[in-house]
């Protein structure tokens, strides 16, 4: 038998992950019951992350696209043209249970009025450009009684329908059974619980093709037999409402596949010759997962597949008897197909019909059918177990999608990356793992009533107002989504999606960030000015010697351990920059100038100066709020932190201390790093704007002439896109966000002096219509100027990018007062902390801050992600690789004045999970990740192979200590000449005297 498929390989170094290349090894050619078990094993072993980026690809040609819906779900006019009662029709109008709620969820009287629209809804199709359209047949429509007379006007309906759809060349794809059977079917013979019921199913089922089947070339015999059998005889949840416990619930089922044996066979012999369609059965499954990769979980996954699933596609796609797992488990309450029914039943499909989505795979499966394993959504892991399982068969997904909230309208943002989702992992099914999938119906064409959910969710591509007379539909932003998608059949490469080749300009400075270096004073055991013996006799240590000292040299910055090997680090990555924060609460531990740090002042000029001495550039911040009293000094938190105007003298005070110590060798300054907006009031903000732009003026008249180096603020500065990219209250949403986040402290600085003037219109709104009181205080014309222009550089961190949306969906994350609504896009990497890898969103951010303050210089300070493999940090692979690809199309496509860019973080000690060196067992290792950015840096980007090296000439930076040597080359190489030239003539005249004195002995 042939092997699986190959997972695709991984990519090379640099083509920033290309599209995955189709290995098909092979295929197995016949299946056996339980082959698709190695489905867990091989998903496992595919390369991460990799194998779970976005595909830009399209589907095969001819692929088919459609939407769908159902009778009883869209209909209404329950009474209407003689229909008869359904089950689903009494089941909606029986009175509530006494322990029951007050009132039932509305059915399906009327639903979304498609009986009465049936022009409304294909225009509908038109609009979306669909190739196929599934609906079903009400069997109580054509057949009040369930059996003959026929009903003239159910006939005309549906015959009208189909004559639309033929004018609009859609392709129709009829349900002849859709949970819907006629009442008095349940009451005369008590439903599919009887075996009367497959001989009745026939004779409707031949009426059908007899009348529609030269227009239909594919059928559906019934949809998801699972839910009939167990919840409608079984537990009683659905219609019929029949709680006949497990033993009838496989009953039902045992009648349902007779009954779609003989309506295939029944096609098969009379119907197919001049109708040459197809018949199928519409089999719905959710997905499992193990808990840990063990055989006993793996078993339990693949028996929760065969308890719902495999209970019907086995009989019908393999051998026409219920899986082994079921009827070892079962035993008799499992009924039994004789030879002669096994083989009957045995292939009766033309594909595979596949439903997968939230409603029929997941809230209607009972908890004991998933053996204790984890619930998944992968539908592309489903596709290739049932491809594994059951032969290879064609697949035609007939139904698929997720849910929004009933009180979504228009945005449905949710709804769409739901889709985005299951359709790109169709494709990857497809061009990754060689499924024959031929077919996709994105469910369901229109908002209707959705089954024990009532009108509490919406799955329509268009809106309907169940409340209004008309119905109308309105499209949502999920009808151009898919109407797109569509015309482009699938997501094909766009320019913007493919990495690019350059370098970045000489000079780009390349960085790493570390929060705050490791701080350790202890001395170097050659300051030690005591005398100690060994006693080698018995303690075998140390003994001081008391009373006996000798001469204590001076201090050295070399005698510090932990600069040494934090610099050797450094210089291994070949990083030109180094970023890091000063600790105010430990410098000035009072909070003022009357007492000082001078250890730790003297420890931080060792670390620059050592920084200097091999030519990597501090980059020093004066402060950076962390968890503990916003790492201010005591005594100011206590005292209102940035709320106290006197924080901000205090900061001054502060910054003139660090200018005056550590500025001869620090040229690169950040005043305040990252300060979260999200923590911060407004009159706190307005506190630290002033207090970043009068210490920005204080270097600027005191310091810089003669320590020549530049100043700024870093802020935080995610980007922010709206969730429907075809909504304008989408647009306005995200634009407000990006004011709130990053123009609050933005603006005033690098704009006109004072703070967004949407900010402060939002403002006022809320105010006066909420009981919110938010006071966003205003400068006065002299801190406007003082604030105004306060920067040498744009400094920003970028993490992530969000979505943002304005109809509210979930309130968990709702912002009320911001009226906002997070999305969350389920196609983006995620990492373990799951923050989004989103690398266009930096490029997005870079051009934002372009088109809104200038041609105004940029630096990265800090970008990176958390990755939970301790050692082979794959996903931090990509992600540097990938955003710093998207910095170089900023500065080389969209002309940003991008000047560096840092790397978060240094190491796992300080940043435990962010680091680029591994920190266990007190040793530091380099992960792939340094390794891949130091490639990145040695080539400057990412040059094309024929573009010739551009060699830049080294830039050395000023080191005041180094001045005298580097001046003074020739001078000291002539010292050192005679210095040696001395040294060894003493040896020789030592030498020859001793031998001298030694002859004349």
């Amino acid at each position: 038998m042939a092997p699986a498929p190959a997972a695709p390989p991984p990519p090379p170094p640099l083509p920033l992950l290309p599209l995955l290349p189709l290995l098909l090894v092979g295929r197995p050619l016949l299946a056996a019951p339980g082959q698709g078990a190695g489905t867990w094993a091989r998903f496992a072993r595919l390369p991460y992350p990799e194998d779970q980026l976005f595909l830009h690809d399209t589907f095969p040609e001819g692929f088919l696209w459609g939407a769908g819906s159902a009778a009883y779900q869209t209909e209404g006019g329950w009474r209407q043209g003689g229909k008869g009662a359904s089950v689903w029709d009494t089941f909606a109008h029986r009175p509530p249970a006494p322990s029951g709620p007050a009132t039932q969820p509305a059915g399906g009287d009327v639903a979304s009025d498609s009986y009465n629209n049936l022009f409304r809804d294909a225009e509908g199709l038109r609009r979306l450009g669909v190739s196929h359209y599934r609906f079903s047949l009400a069997w109580a429509r054509l057949l009040p009684n369930g059996t003959a007379p026929l009903n003239p006007a159910g006939l005309a309906h549906y015959s009208q329908l189909l004559a639309r759809l033929r004018e609009l060349a859609v392709e129709p794809v009829v349900t002849l059974y859709h949970w819907d059977l006629p009442q008095r079917l349940q009451d005369a013979y008590g439903g599919w619980a009887s075996p009367a019921l497959p001989a009745l199913f026939r004779d409707y089922a031949e009426l059908c093709f007899r009348h529609f089947g030269g227009q239909v070339r594919y059928w559906l015999t019934m949809d998801n037999p699972y839910v009939v059998a167990w919840h409608g005889y079984g537990t009683g949840r659905l219609p019929p409402g029949v709680r006949g416990g497990p033993r009838l619930g496989y009953r039902a089922a045992h009648h349902l596949l007779q009954a779609h044996a003989k309506v295939w066979h029944l096609y098969n012999d009379h119907f197919r010759p001049t109708q040459r369609g197809k018949v199928s059965i519409a089999l719905s499954s959710h997905w499992i997962k193990p808990q840990n990769m063990t055989e006993k979980n793996i078993k339990e996954c693949q028996k929760s597949l065969d308890f719902v699933l495999g209970w019907f596609a086995k009989p019908i796609f393999i051998d026409g008897d219920y899986p082994e797992s079921m009827r070892s488990n079962l035993s008799t309450l499992l009924p039994e197909f004789s030879e002669v029914e096994k083989k009957y039943i045995k292939g009766t499909a033309d594909f595979f019909a596949l439903s997968f989505g939230a409603t029929l795979s997941f809230q209607l499966l009972d908890s004991h059918m998933k053996f204790q394993q984890l619930e998944s959504i992968s539908l592309r892991q489903l596709l290739y177990w049932i491809s594994s399982e059951y032969n290879n068969p064609k697949i035609f997904i007939v139904e698929n999608s997720w849910f929004v909230s009933g009180s979504t309208k228009r945005d449905d943002a949710k709804y769409i990356y739901y889709l985005k989702k299951f359709i790109m992992e169709t494709l990857k099914a497809i061009r990754y793992d060689g499924v024959n999938v031929f077919g996709y119906t994105v469910w369901s064409l229109l908002d209707g009533f959705e089954w024990h959910r009532g009108y509490s969710i919406r799955r329509g591509l268009f809106y309907v107002d169940f409340q209004s007379h008309d119905k109308k539909l309105m499209p949502k932003s999920s009808v151009l989504f898919y109407q797109k998608l569509i015309e482009k059949n699938g997501f094909p490469p766009l320019p913007e999606n493919q990495p690019t080749k350059g370098v970045f300009p000489c000079g780009f400075a390349w960085g790493i960030v570390d929060n705050y270096i490791q701080v350790d004073t202890t001395p170097s055991q050659f300051l030690d000015p005591n005398v100690y013996v060994w006693d080698v006799h018995q303690t075998k240590q140390l003994i001081k010697v008391n009373g006996v000292f000798t001469s204590k040299r001076k201090q050295h910055c070399v005698d510090f351990a932990a600069i040494r090997l934090q610099i050797s680090l450094l210089q291994e990555m070949h990083v030109t920059h180094f970023h890091f924060s000063l600790k105010w609460s430990l410098i000035l531990p009072l909070g003022n100038l009357s007492l000082v740090n001078h250890t730790l002042v003297h420890y931080y000029q060792c670390f620059v100066s050592e920084l200097l001495r091999v030519n990597i550039t501090p980059v020093v911040a004066l402060w950076q709020p962390m968890a503990e009293n916003q790492e201010l000094p005591v005594s100011l938190a206590k005292c209102g932190a940035w709320e106290n105007p006197e924080t901000v003298q205090a900061f001054v005070e502060y910054a003139k201390l660090c200018f005056t110590n550590l500025g001869d060798h620090v040229k690169f300054w950040i005043t305040m790093n990252e300060p979260s907006v999200k923590n911060l009031t407004y009159t706190a903000g307005h506190n630290l704007l002033k207090a970043h732009a009068k210490a920005w003026h204080l270097y600027d008249k005191e310091f810089r002439r003669s320590q020549k180096g530049k100043i700024s603020i870093a802020l935080q500065a995610d980007w922010v896109e709206p969730a429907c990219p075809f909504s304008k209250n989408d647009q306005e949403v995200a634009d407000r966000i990006l004011e709130f986040d990053t123009g609050w402290l933005a603006e005033p600085i690098f704009g006109n002096g004072d703070y967004p003037h949407m900010m402060r219109g939002w403002l006022h709104q809320r105010n006066s219509v909420d009981l919110y009181n938010f006071h966003l205080p205003y400068f006065s014309e002299e801190e406007k100027k003082l604030i105004q222009g306060s920067f040498d550089f744009f400094a920003l961190s970028h993490y992530t990018t969000t979505l943002v949306g304005w109809e509210k969906e979930d309130a968990l994350k709702y912002d009320h007062y911001l009226e906002v609504q997070m999305i969350n896009d389920i196609t983006w990497l995620h990492s373990p902390g799951r923050a989004a890898v989103v690398p266009w969103g930096l490029r997005k951010l870079l051009k934002w801050v372009k088109s809104k303050y200038g041609d105004v210089p940029i630096y990265i300070m800090a970008n990176g992600i958390d990755d939970q493999n301790m050692v082979h940090d794959k996903l931090r692979v990509y992600y540097i690789q990938s955003y710093i690809n998207e910095a170089l199309k900023a500065y080389t496509l969209d002309n940003v004045n991008l000047q560096g860019y840092f790397v978060y973080s240094f190491n796992d000690k300080t940043a435990p999970k962010y680091g680029l060196y591994s920190y266990v067992a007190n040793q530091y290792e380099p992960k792939p990740s340094m390794k891949r950015y130091r490639e990145i840096i040695d080539n400057n980007g990412f040059p094309r192979p024929e573009t010739p090296e551009v060699l830049c000439p080294e830039e050395i930076v000023s080191c005041p200590e180094c001045h005298f040597f580097r001046t003074r080359k020739s001078l000291l190489a002539f010292i050192a000449f005679v210095f040696v030239a001395f040294i060894v003539t003493i040896f020789l005249i030592s030498y020859y005297s001793r031998r001298v004195e030694r002859r004349y002995k």
